[in-house]
């Protein structure tokens, strides 16, 4: 893949951008701990992650602190413990203070040198609003599921991807997309016969974390186990690209 051929690039934020796990990590394991339950955070995050899925899918017009909620109460029934209203609001609300990856701001501002950026994330605005914060990120458009009423991998984040493109005057060849979640962004990205970049930010452990494990096909061109990485070999494309 030539990644200079390419004028813009599509985000997913949560996972690639935003270290959810660790985020959702930081309500579920002092809960876990407070009800004694001999699990790792790994098992935690496995339970939970099939009831998000589900719950979006399910209520995809429900803003994304009530998925979190409800994510949670079906967690806790899994785990044969009720989650009480304290609990499930800590974990909707905690969106904005789920940290950054350390490589995410410098990366996404090396890229800009490159590309415009789009971000197509799983979050309602207030959520990503908090966490641009962190990223300090200078997008074109920002499409979340409460602009689209639905969630991955459902297809409606990338039907309005094409009308953002449209709107900014990019050719739809001209974009890549990058993100983590093979189930969230890789298997809808083939479906659009999108070309995609895997940030693959769980390289160094197995399973699949937060995001269930995909049931239909995923591709993608290109694999970096950072953003960090990413960028590097984006830069080092552009320097060594013929002048155009």
């Amino acid at each position: 893949m030539d990644l200079t051929e390419f004028t813009a690039l599509s985000f997913d934020c949560y996972g690639t951008l935003i270290d959810w796990e660790t985020g959702i990590l930081g309500v579920l394991r002092p809960w876990a701990d407070e009800c004694g339950f001999a699990v790792d955070d790994e098992q935690l995050l496995r339970v939970y992650a099939d009831h998000e899925a589900a719950a979006e899918q399910e209520t995809p017009s429900a803003l994304y602190p009530t998925i979190l909620a409800e994510a949670f109460r079906r967690t806790g029934s899994t785990l044969g413990v009720a989650v009480d209203e304290t609990w499930a609001g800590r974990l909707g609300d905690s969106v904005p203070d789920w940290p950054a990856f350390p490589d995410s701001s410098a990366a996404l501002a090396a890229l800009a040198k490159h590309y415009r950026l789009i971000i197509v994330s799983n979050v309602h605005r207030a959520g990503f609003a908090g966490s641009n914060v962190r990223l300090q990120g200078d997008f074109a458009a920002i499409i979340t599921a409460e602009d689209v009423g639905a969630y991955k991998p459902a297809d409606n984040h990338f039907v309005a991807l094409d009308r953002t493109l449209g709107e900014l005057g990019i050719e739809r060849r001209e974009l890549l997309h990058v993100a983590q979640s093979l189930f969230h962004d890789h298997v809808p990205a083939r479906r659009h016969g999108l070309p995609s970049v895997w940030i693959n930010r769980r390289h160094d452990r197995p399973g699949w974390g937060a995001s269930p494990e995909p049931s239909e096909e995923y591709s993608y061109s290109l694999e970096f186990s950072s953003m960090g990485d990413f960028a590097a070999a984006v830069d080092a494309a552009f320097s060594t690209a013929p002048p155009s």
